[in-house]
Parts: C-alpha cells; sequence; structure tokens
C-alpha cells in the first residue's frame, strides 16, 4: 500500500487533534481554577529558582486575517498605554507574591504585536519586570517582531532592555497569498528589518511561516523558503494554518476553496522542509527547524527538548508564569488561563486580584500521560527508563498504554525493550499518536487539522 494511503487509513487528512503545548489542552480547563490557586502556586515557588515570564501584549496596527489569537485592532497608543499600566500592575502583584532570589530563565513578549509599544513603553515594561525579577545570567529575552511595526529606536530601546532573540512574522512572501490572508509583507521590508536587528546585537533570530494557506502550492513555498534562507535564521518554526473561522471570524475573509486539501499541505510541508534540510538545518519535533548551532538543535541532541505554549523550547524552568489577557502559566501543581477579554483582565487586576479565570489542577494520570505526550512532540521516542525513573508506581501502566499504542498504528511505531520509537514515515501521524494518550474528551474542541 502506498505510504499516502497508509497514512490517510490513519485518520492524517481527516482528523483534527491539539498541537499539544499543554497536556491537558486548554479547551480542558475549568473555572474552578482561579487567582486564588494562582497566588498559591506563585507562593509556592522555591526561593532561588529560575522561571519563565511571558507577557501578552494583544494589539495590533492591522488586523491580519489569517491570525486566530486573541487581539484587537488600534490606530493610537492610548488603549495600549491604558492596558500597559494594568500589565505593569500585575507584574508588581507578581513581584509581592515570588519568594526571594527568583530569576528568569527565559522572557518572551508576545501578541498581538509588542513592537507596538513606543520605546518609552518598552523601557517602562522592562523596567517593572527587572525589578521583579531579574534576567539571569545567560537567560533568553525573545519578542515577536513585525516588520510592518518596527524602528531604529524601538530596536535600541529591546536591545537596551536586554533581548537577545527576536523573532520575525514571515508567513508567506507571494504577493497573492499575501493578498488573501490580509498581512501585506514584501521581503526588502523583512530583510531590512532582520538586518536592523542584527546590527543592534541581537544574536539569534527566530522565523514563522505557514504552510496550508489559501493559494499557495509547492512551487510558492518553495520560492518564500529560499526568501527566507538568505536571511539566515538561526530557528524557523513552520506551521500549519489552521482555518477554524468558527473560533476566528476574521478568517471568513479568507476564501475556504483556495486552501489546499490535507494531502496538499503534507506535500506544502515536505517541499520545505527538503529545503531547510538541504541547507543544513535540524528538524526539531514536528514543525521546527533550526541551524546546527542553536540551542534548539543542541538540545535535541541533548535530548533535552521539551514544548511549552510558545512551541519547542529548551528552557528547563519548571514554572511559566504568563501575564497579560488570555495569557496561561504553567506550574508543576497545574495550570491557570487569565481572562481572555481584557476589560475582565483589567477589572481584576485593578482590585488587585490575579486575573485567572480558569485552569487545571494536575491529578490521577495527568503528569504520567503529560510526559508521554512530550516524549512523542519532542522526540518520536518514548523511553521506559525515562517514565520509570519520573514516575515509578506507574511502570505497568505504562507498559499496558505503550503496547496499545503499536496495536493501534502498527508499522508506523515500534515497539522494543527500551520503548516506543515513532519510525520516520508515520512522523506526520506524532499529534494523531499523541492524542491516543489524551484521556479527556475532545468532542466539543475546536482543534486543527493532523496535517
Amino acid at each position: 500500500m502506498h505510504m499516502t494511503s497508509k497514512l490517510a487509513k490513519l485518520g492524517l487528512f481527516d482528523a483534527m487533534v491539539p498541537r499539544y503545548t499543554s497536556y491537558p489542552t486548554a479547551p480542558q480547563f475549568k473555572s474552578d481554577i482561579g487567582g486564588g490557586q494562582m497566588e498559591n502556586w506563585i507562593r509556592a515557588i522555591p526561593q532561588g529558582s529560575q522561571i519563565s515570564l511571558y507577557l501578552h501584549i494583544p494589539f495590533c496596527r492591522r488586523l491580519c486575517w489569517f491570525c486566530a489569537c486573541r487581539t484587537q485592532g488600534t490606530q493610537t497608543l492610548s488603549p495600549v498605554q491604558g492596558y500597559l499600566d494594568t500589565l505593569i500592575q500585575e507584574v508588581e502583584m507578581l513581584g509581592q507574591l515570588l519568594p526571594s532570589g527568583v530569576t528568569l530563565s527565559r522572557m518572551h513578549w508576545g501578541g498581538g504585536t509588542p513592537t507596538l509599544l513606543s520605546p518609552d513603553m518598552i523601557a517602562n515594561l522592562a523596567g517593572a519586570v527587572s525589578d521583579v525579577a531579574p534576567l539571569a545570567p545567560n537567560a533568553e529575552f525573545s519578542v515577536e517582531v513585525d516588520p510592518n511595526e518596527i524602528d531604529s529606536a524601538r530596536v535600541q530601546a529591546l536591545a537596551k532592555a536586554g533581548m537577545n532573540r527576536a523573532s520575525i512574522g514571515v508567513q508567506d512572501f507571494d504577493p497573492e497569498v499575501q493578498t488573501t490572508i490580509g498581512r501585506i509583507q514584501g521581503f526588502e521590508i523583512t530583510r531590512d528589518a532582520a538586518e536592523m536587528l542584527r546590527a543592534a546585537g541581537i544574536t539569534s533570530l527566530n522565523a514563522d511561516i505557514l504552510y496550508g494557506l489559501p493559494h499557495q502550492d509547492e512551487t510558492k513555498i518553495a520560492a518564500s523558503v529560499q526568501k527566507l534562507l538568505t536571511l539566515n535564521p538561526d530557528r524557523v518554526a513552520l506551521y500549519g494554518y489552521a482555518h477554524v473561522p468558527w473560533m476566528a471570524r476574521r478568517q471568513s475573509m479568507i476564501p475556504s476553496d483556495a486552501l489546499p486539501a490535507p494531502e496538499r499541505r503534507l506535500n506544502l510541508f515536505e517541499t520545505a522542509a527538503r529545503l531547510f534540510d538541504w541547507d543544513g538545518y535540524t528538524q526539531i519535533g514536528i514543525d521546527h527547524f533550526a541551524a546546527p548551532h542553536d540551542s534548539l538543535a543542541i538540545a535535541a541532541r541533548a535530548g533535552c527538548l521539551r514544548r511549552n505554549f510558545q512551541g519547542y523550547t529548551d528552557d528547563p524552568a519548571d514554572v511559566l508564569i504568563g501575564l497579560g489577557a488570555s495569557a496561561i502559566s504553567r506550574f508543576p501543581q497545574g495550570y491557570t488561563q487569565n481572562a481572555s477579554a481584557t476589560s475582565d483582565y483589567a477589572k481584576a487586576v485593578q482590585s488587585g486580584r490575579f486575573a485567572a479565570a480558569r485552569g487545571h489542577a494536575f491529578a490521577g494520570e495527568d503528569l504520567l500521560r503529560a510526559r508521554i505526550i512530550e516524549a512523542l512532540m519532542c522526540d518520536f521516542d518514548v523511553r521506559f527508563d525515562d517514565i520509570a525513573q519520573r514516575f515509578p508506581d506507574h511502570v505497568r501502566r505504562l507498559a499496558e498504554l505503550l503496547q496499545s499504542a503499536a496495536d493501534q498504528f502498527g508499522e508506523m511505531v515500534q515497539l522494543t525493550e527500551t520503548g516506543l520509537r515513532i519510525r520516520p514515515e508515520g512522523r506526520p501521524l506524532t499529534r494523531i499518536i499523541a492524542r491516543f494518550f489524551d484521556a479527556y474528551d475532545m468532542s466539543g474542541a475546536g482543534h486543527a487539522s493532523a496535517i
């Protein structure tokens, strides 16, 4: 049987599955976890720990039609300043609870468009964070950069604040594709932004590119990848476009009949992946590529790759605290998520309360299954010794789960004495295989295509 037919039989081209940046996934979060629980979990952080911090800036000068993030458009900085004041208040509230000696191993500003902030706003926000938890030695401070919304003054402000990694959104360079997704961004302006960042001393450059966009074909995505490679990014995320207009109404502007069929999406991914491979990049997990010197590639070789809400990471911290509207935090005890609406978020913080409105406390087999899924997503390999060391009381249960997966996926996986490995030809099924270990009901969750 042809490999495409085998993948189809196992559901690759019609399944809707999570991206597994967490387990359980966010649709499983409940409102019985709130700000009080978040406070307790913050207080439980050991003194002198290194933690990660995510700051969400949910504003854009323009709203791209393809984007499913919770953002709002603005033509002035007035609403941004009001939100920033609240965010800084939330940072200060965090500082009142954090144990002494806590530093940041990673900090990421996402959105939205963080580079919408003025230089003074950047300095004020970075200063507020530094007063609460300074960057640790060798910390990574990354910011999502819109090439259409950046200039020398803002780059210099970010560099002065300690940013050492920038993430540039590319999506696709083809004019027809850009027009259809509402994201006009020429190669030249992207190149100029990359050069500006490197000139300011930003040593690491990420880029995001999408496959599965309307009117995209193998020729167009190959041309976009080849242009991107001339910028010498250190790391690239090759994400599949998730068309979920029932969740993101702006996506209804995109004609569904212009989207490539699932089988074509696989071809688009493989076309781009071959080009990254030919240029010397290492594939990281299911959708990232890194230059050999990049810390993500180093972590993958060392077997210490991890996965969180920003995707793949080499961050060793056990705690990730998300601040801002809709931001998600992960603690050893569970997850919390802030209120998604900026008005609800601001109301909570301005009244002196953390804005966590939902979440999940780990129970039962959550941590066991979470580790299995993370190992599959990062390494395509679940090792008995790793799981047995972490969960010595679940060895028999692990054996049962892995045997069941081997029975389900047959030749796409390999079960041995050392564990379960996804064979190279089965790697497109990774998210489907991960779902097999998910104990939660997904019938009401609107996830994205498996490919």
